[in-house]
C-alpha cells in the first residue's frame, strides 16, 4: 500500500492550498485518515482526522481554517486549507488505518508535502 500526497506550495498568510493524498495497492477498506504536519524544530503534531463514517476532529489551532474530507471511491483524503498563517508552515504528511486484502491492520504513511506560509 502507498500513500502520496500532493499539493502543498508557497502561499502568502491569508492564502488557501488544498493537499490531496491517494492510496492505492493492496486495499480491502480505510478506516480513519489523518493529516499531520511537522515544523521545523517542533514534533509533529495531529492536524486533522477523519472517520470511514466522516466524523471529524481537528488541531485546536486549525479548527475553522482546514477542513479534512474523503472521497472513500477513490480512497483519497484531503485538506481545504484557508486563511492560513505563518504558523501553519511545516511538512504536512497523510496517514491511513487500512484494512488490506489480507485483512491485516496497517497504519501507512504518505511522504510529506510542504506547506510555506509568507508574511
Amino acid at each position: 500500500v502507498q500513500l502520496q500526497a500532493s499539493g502543498g506550495g508557497l502561499v502568502q498568510a491569508g492564502g488557501s492550498l488544498r493537499l490531496s493524498c491517494t492510496a492505492s495497492g493492496s486495499i480491502f477498506s480505510i478506516n480513519a485518515m489523518f493529516w499531520y504536519r511537522q515544523a521545523p524544530g517542533k514534533q509533529r503534531e495531529l492536524a486533522a482526522a477523519i472517520t470511514s463514517g466522516g466524523s471529524t476532529n481537528y488541531l485546536d489551532s486549525v479548527k475553522g481554517r482546514f477542513t479534512i474530507s474523503r472521497d472513500n471511491a477513490k480512497n483519497t483524503v484531503f485538506l481545504q486549507m484557508n486563511s492560513l498563517k505563518p504558523e501553519d508552515t511545516a511538512l504536512y504528511f497523510c496517514s491511513a488505518t487500512v484494512v488490506t486484502t489480507a485483512r491485516s491492520i496497517v497504519n501507512y504513511w504518505g511522504q510529506g508535502t510542504l506547506v510555506t506560509v509568507s508574511s
